[in-house]
């Protein structure tokens, strides 16, 4: 494989294209390969005072990892630029406008997404997310001071927005919020444990890796089934309760391959080794039960990698 998907982002996001009205490409920025990854292993400041809290300058191309406050002032015009704010697996993100000082008749814009948009792919896909796709886009110019401030409903968010004229501004404050039932979760690092449990609760819930990943879960678990023996089935989808792993160079998990279905309970271990840029967990519930599934992943290195290539195991992952 040629580069991994930590590295495709960079591709990824230059190529950008928002789902909101006419397709918009990232061009023209200055944001550094070492900037645009540093945000993967950031420590998260917490909520401090407002004197004390972290503040910098936002980019027209960004990720941001830590809560603080970010503004963004146009030396030139900017007609395509992304923000893109990342949280702990058991936290949501919330975008609060402090000061907006933009043309909006003037087609300026500044749009808060409910998750993340690469390239036309959407996380949370729209099968995933509880929320109808319109719902998502929070358009400050649409809302003005009736929406001052937009929660996440996962651990990412992104901004995007549009100004032409130089010296128009804004200013946002990102804070960060527990949830106690995470459910669709982007991981920030290629390697950790995880549980995911849905309590009851008529959804689906997905955790993505975008790094090709060792996985073992150790533990699956679902009402209806406990007591049966380990086992793969390809009927899991008709049980309406069912563990999926998937894999893939994007993001959107309704556009991922199977790998494997999983929908009679067990206590592990089940190994796997998944190639791909973007190995994801995906937990679909009828509501029925208590689910959950635990596991634990790495990071391949690159002769694990080569040998998976060389098997043709997943060849879809290094061929799209």
């Amino acid at each position: 494989m040629e580069r991994t998907f930590r590295e495709q982002l960079l591709v990824l996001v230059l190529c950008l294209s928002v789902l909101k009205g006419d397709s918009r490409y990232i061009e023209n920025n200055e944001i550094s390969k070492d900037d645009l990854y540093s945000f993967f292993n950031s420590e998260l400041k917490r909520e401090t005072p407002e004197e004390l809290m972290y503040r910098r300058p936002l980019r027209c191309l960004d990720m941001v990892a830590v809560e603080g406050q970010f503004t963004f002032t146009a030396e030139r015009p900017q007609l395509s630029c992304a923000a893109f704010f990342m949280a702990e697996p058991n936290e949501v993100i919330t975008v609060d406008y402090d000061s907006v000082d933009i043309n909006c008749r003037g087609g300026d814009f500044i749009t808060v997404f409910d998750g993340w948009v690469m390239k036309g792919e959407k996380f949370p896909s729209s099968q995933d997310h509880p929320l109808p796709l319109y719902e998502r886009y929070v358009d400050y110019c649409d809302s003005g001071s009736l929406r001052r401030a937009v929660r996440s409903s996962q651990n990412v968010a992104m901004v995007f927005f549009r100004i032409h004229n130089a010296g128009s501004s804004f200013t946002l404050t990102v804070r960060k919020h527990i949830n106690p039932f995470p459910c669709n979760v982007m991981s920030q690092s290629p390697e950790g444990s995880y549980t995911m449990v849905i309590p009851q609760q008529r959804r689906n819930c997905s955790f993505s890796i975008i790094y090709p990943v060792a996985i073992d879960i150790s533990e699956f678990s679902l009402g209806h089934y406990n007591n049966f023996p380990k086992r793969s089935m390809p009927g899991c989808v008709e049980t309406g309760d069912f563990v999926q792993l998937l894999g893939g160079n994007g993001i959107d998990t309704s556009k991922l391959l199977p790998i494997t279905d999983l929908c009679i309970s067990f206590a592990g271990p089940t190994h796997m080794k998944i190639g791909c840029d973007n190995t994801v967990v995906r937990m679909v519930s009828s509501g029925k039960f208590v689910s959950r599934v635990s596991f634990s992943y790495r990071l391949l290195d690159s002769q694990e990698l080569q040998t998976i290539k060389l098997n043709n195991v997943e060849d879809f992952c290094f061929n799209n």
